[in-house]
């Protein structure tokens, strides 16, 4: 957009003016006419549709859903973990016993050919502080998925919401262009006929000509910022970019809300990027006491549940089942490790100051960019004010320019500087509503503004 507000500049050598088309400067143009047939949406509604179809916003979505799987999963730790067992062993070479008998040395192979067994096996935790605190760890996840998630979804309303002004800057730049080339047009047929009755030099008309060849690429160039503008749209809203839309409204429409008022204090609580910095303080925190708890002894229940039978023959029918089962209670103490534990609750006191002074940083330079764009807003529109004041003289100073010129009391030279001037106050109007509402895009992401306005009650499929 800041190029447009350029190319207006480079008109300084070029005398622009007011309406016609003659077919003898230049071939016959069109004007960009407005598309009915385009599917007009307004800000809201081009939120609504990101906050559904964008696939950023989906892909947070189901990592929160992941997130929740994982941690229904880690429950399962709490619960008795049985598994079915079963074996078969074919004896090569039984084993031998020796024994004696009134001193006669004798050996006698043992065992049979076949040995079948099979049962359940279970086990549960009664006491264990590490695995209880494993899974709060995992509550935090979900906890930390959904806030990155609202991020996303922060992040991506205020992409939409500047793609939404720039759509409407490019509408407003290109009708300034546009009246631009149709003044060129005008004040060349003009001087066309003050050439004709000897009222103006062939040097006036070649320059009234030039003035319209050079306010085509201008147009064209605008026109061309219309349609990237709308393609960045549509790819925020993660819709076809086939499809034809257009925004609704004018840029200048929302002039009226062009104030903010400044807090007396700079509330951060609802930035998701410090929201975030808690949530992995927290967890790194119970991640520490989760390693002091492995220190601590573990009980555990345990069940078991065999049957075997040992046989010659592979007639299952007819083999001896004999059952065996017990219960009982498994005591787990660690006494060393190595020091590993030790080392491990180091590392993580170490993350977790690393983690603080991260924090500390992210808030200062939150508040470098809050003061930022406030001072942006507050520049845009004492920008805005002046511009206007600009315009109303450059609208009166060109209409006079004009009918001078008409009459032959000013100069082309008058013209094309009066209307130099108009175009200049027309982009700079637009320009700071422009930079005033992206501005204030970018600061209600930092103070974490509400969505959910905007979000649909249905589910994504």
């Amino acid at each position: 957009m800041i190029n447009l507000i350029i190319l207006a500049f480079t008109l300084a050598a070029v005398e622009p003016f007011e309406a016609a088309s003659p077919a003898a400067v230049l071939p016959q143009t069109d004007t960009v006419a407005a598309d009915t047939s385009a599917t007009v949406i307004t800000l809201e509604k081009a939120l609504e549709i990101a906050l559904s179809g964008n696939a950023t916003v989906r892909v947070a979505d189901k990592e929160i859903e992941a997130k929740g799987y994982a941690r229904k999963g880690s429950y399962a730790a709490l619960f008795p973990q049985v598994a079915a067992t079963g074996s078969f062993n074919r004896t090569i070479k039984k084993q031998v016993m020796t024994m004696d008998f009134g001193g006669v040395s004798q050996s006698i192979e043992v065992g049979r050919w076949n040995t079948v067994s099979g049962g359940l096996s279970a086990s549960m935790p009664l006491v264990n502080a590490q695995l209880w605190k494993s899974l709060q760890i995992t509550g935090e996840d979900v906890e930390l998925a959904v806030e990155k998630a609202r991020s996303s979804k922060l992040q991506m309303v205020t992409q939409v919401k500047q793609a939404y002004y720039s759509a409407l800057l490019a509408k407003e730049v290109h009708k300034v262009y546009e009246s631009v080339y149709e003044n060129a047009v005008a004040n060349c047929e003009l001087t066309e006929k003050k050439y004709n009755s000897s009222k103006a030099s062939e040097l006036d008309l070649t320059r009234a000509k030039t003035a319209v060849a050079n306010a085509v690429p201008n147009m064209y160039d605008s026109e061309n910022a219309i349609t990237l503008s709308l393609w960045q749209l549509k790819a925020l809203m993660g819709v076809d970019l086939s499809l034809n839309i257009d925004v609704a409204d004018s840029l200048l429409a929302y002039s009226e809300g062009l104030s903010y008022m400044v807090p007396d204090s700079v509330d951060l609580s609802g930035n998701s990027a410090l929201r975030q910095l808690e949530l992995q303080a927290e967890e790194l925190s119970n991640s520490i006491k989760a390693q002091i708890y492995a220190n601590l002894p573990t009980l555990s229940a345990t069940f078991s549940y065999q049957v075997n039978a040992m046989e010659n023959e592979l007639n299952f029918s007819e083999y001896q089942w004999h059952p065996y089962a017990v219960v009982g209670l498994s005591l787990n103490i660690p006494i060393f490790t190595g020091g590993r534990n030790y080392h491990s609750i180091k590392q993580a006191k170490v993350q977790q100051q690393q983690l603080s002074l991260q924090r500390e940083e992210a808030e200062r330079n939150l508040r470098v960019g809050i003061m930022s764009s406030l001072n942006t807003m507050d520049m845009a529109g004492k920008s805005y004010a002046s511009a206007v004041e600009a315009l109303e003289s450059a609208g009166k100073a060109y209409d006079i320019a004009s009918k001078s010129y008409e009459v032959g009391r000013s100069t082309l030279t008058d013209l094309g500087d009066a209307q130099l001037a108009l175009t200049q106050a027309q982009l700079t109007v637009s320009q700071a509503v422009f930079n005033f509402l992206n501005a204030k895009a970018s600061l209600e992401q930092t103070l974490g503004e509400d969505y959910s306005m905007y979000e649909t009650n249905t589910e994504n499929e």
